[in-house]
């Protein structure tokens, strides 16, 4: 703050009208000098602004969502880090990869957790239920993120901080990752009671999710606990009481594509970040593992999804233009193979939960439970899945990067690609055809390889290793089971450092949910 001639000039004044008696009031005193500019506290409200965007861009939809693209093969890596992540030369192992986002997934559920404390009781916006309920959900949220990428990882006495903002703890104790996820359903158990309460001052149009729609809050909220317990069906005893309980939740959760968890507030100057990574480095490639899924289907997004270097899109795999990179053995460099339509889909929403990965999740809970019901779910699943890459594509389209060439793929031309070539192999091996459609859909812009990383590893866990439903071609390269722990505290937190050694357990160690110790 700067100390100014006015505040000089203020003080002069005051002290000349109260003649230096005592009586003159000690706060007028105390105020002279005080920053208004900068307040110390504000409102929930206006912290959740924040810790929505943050959670929405940089959390779901930034590095992460990229990085993993690549490992789960939904992009190829063809420029700089991204292709040292393809080949898996440095990057899965270097502490600095994801630093940006451990420090702000920290930020972010920090952020939380004070817009809960001043929505609780004796905060000073106590009453606020459904804005406390919606600070919940996000601290949830950010808290799974953490744990899903990182594993074990500080929780319980980090992001937190004094009355004077200043942090508690500079090197909090690691958590064990089954003690965060406890730590995750009572945060959304909580969610669920207050959002079904009332505020005082209504967050309104500063939720920029639902603008203060406490229903849809609580949709969103028992999708995450749908999400979050088929996660751990590995840890479960029972697994038919979890599938019910799933089932339940889903039950509660979204009935249309107009509630789901979307960040829809892109445009020409707020951009989506995978358009915005694209733009500026090019590091991206079309993946010829996905492509080749696709072809194996008949799969109609074949004709849509890629792009050719004078953006044309690519008619099928037999056009002359086809060409995408190999996974994990590329020539690095950019603009030499296709790319993939989604990187370019400048306006396209960032989902923090999907309605169709909410279908999705129940098609795979009834399809394990061999109810008869799976099928037609999953039709469903299917095509709020291609609706959704199409609302993609005509971002890119609409913005002028893309030619069209082909016709846009409408429900009935899904439903038909369903019923010719996905109810066949959903006869066959219904639960592996459930998830292979669902990892086609989270190929996109929506930010959603990350959960396709997560499916990945949580259904190596399933049967003794037997569910490894999703092919993926870059053999020649480990595949990294979780990431590294951010450098920020690599260096400043000896436990951190002590856990981290030098890097290559990303390599070897699963995360507890997964079938690991840690």
């Amino acid at each position: 703050m700067k100390k100014t001639f006015l505040h000089i000039k203020t003080a002069l004044g005051i002290l000349f009208l109260c003649g230096g008696a005592l009586s003159c009031s000690d706060r007028i005193l105390d105020e002279i000098n005080t920053d208004t500019s900068h307040p110390l506290s504000v409102d929930a409200k206006y912290i959740l602004i924040d810790v929505i965007t943050a959670t929405a861009h940089s959390n779901v939809g930034g590095d992460m969502n990229t990085y993993l693209s690549t490992y789960v093969e939904h992009e190829a890596g063809v420029v700089g880090q991204l292709f040292f992540a393809e080949t898996r030369e440095s990057e899965p192992a270097l502490a600095t990869t994801f630093n940006n986002n451990w420090e702000g997934i920290y930020a972010t559920l920090k952020n939380a957790r004070i817009a809960i404390a001043k929505c609780s009781e004796g905060g000073a916006q106590e009453g606020n239920n459904i804005t406390k309920g919606i600070a919940e959900v996000l601290a949830a949220y950010n808290s799974a993120l953490l744990t899903d990428f990182f594993g074990d990882v500080p929780w319980s006495e980090a992001a937190l901080i004094d009355e004077t903002g200043s942090p508690v703890n500079l090197t909090p104790k690691i958590d064990k990752q089954e003690d965060i996820y406890k730590g995750i359903f009572e945060l959304l158990d909580a969610a669920i009671v207050d959002l079904q309460g009332t505020d005082i001052q209504a967050i309104g149009n500063y939720d920029l999710l639902y603008g203060g729609n406490a229903a849809k809050w609580l949709k969103f909220a028992y999708g995450l606990k749908a999400r979050y317990t088929m996660r751990l069906l590995h840890k479960a005893a029972n697994k038919t009481a979890v599938y019910d309980e799933v089932l339940g939740y889903i039950n509660q959760s979204f009935t249309s594509a107009e509630e789901q968890a979307a960040f829809a507030i892109y445009d020409d100057n707020n951009v989506n970040p995978l358009f915005t990574y694209q733009y500026s480095r090019q590091g991206l490639a079309a993946s010829t593992s996905l492509a080749d899924k696709l072809i194996a289907r008949n799969d109609p997004r074949i004709r849509r999804v890629f792009i050719d270097a004078d953006w044309e899109q690519v008619e099928n795999q037999n056009a002359s233009n086809y060409f995408p990179a190999p996974n994990g053995e590329p020539e690095e460099g950019a603009g030499y193979y296709n790319t993939s339509a989604f990187v370019w889909a400048q306006t396209a929403p960032t989902l923090l939960l999907s309605y169709h990965e909410v279908l999705f999740l129940k098609a795979e809970v009834l399809a394990r439970k061999n109810d008869a019901g799976a099928k037609a779910v999953l039709k469903e699943a299917v095509v709020a899945g291609i609706a959704n890459a199409e609302a993609s594509i005509a971002s890119s389209s609409n913005n002028g990067y893309i030619e069209e060439i082909t016709n846009a793929i409408d429900a009935d031309e899904a439903g038909n690609y369903f019923d010719n070539e996905v109810a066949p192999l959903f006869d066959a091996m219904p639960v592996k055809e459930v998830m292979v459609q669902k990892y086609l859909a989270f190929f996109g812009a929506s930010g959603e390889s990350p959960e396709a990383y997560n499916d990945i590893r949580r259904l190596k866990a399933l049967g003794n290793g037997e569910e490894n439903y999703i092919n993926l071609e870059n053999i020649t390269n480990k595949f990294p089971l979780r990431c590294p722990y951010g450098a920020a505290d690599v260096t400043a937190n000896p436990e951190v450092q002590a856990a981290y050694g030098n890097g290559q357990y990303v390599y070897t160690e699963n995360v507890w949910w997964a079938g690991g110790t840690r």
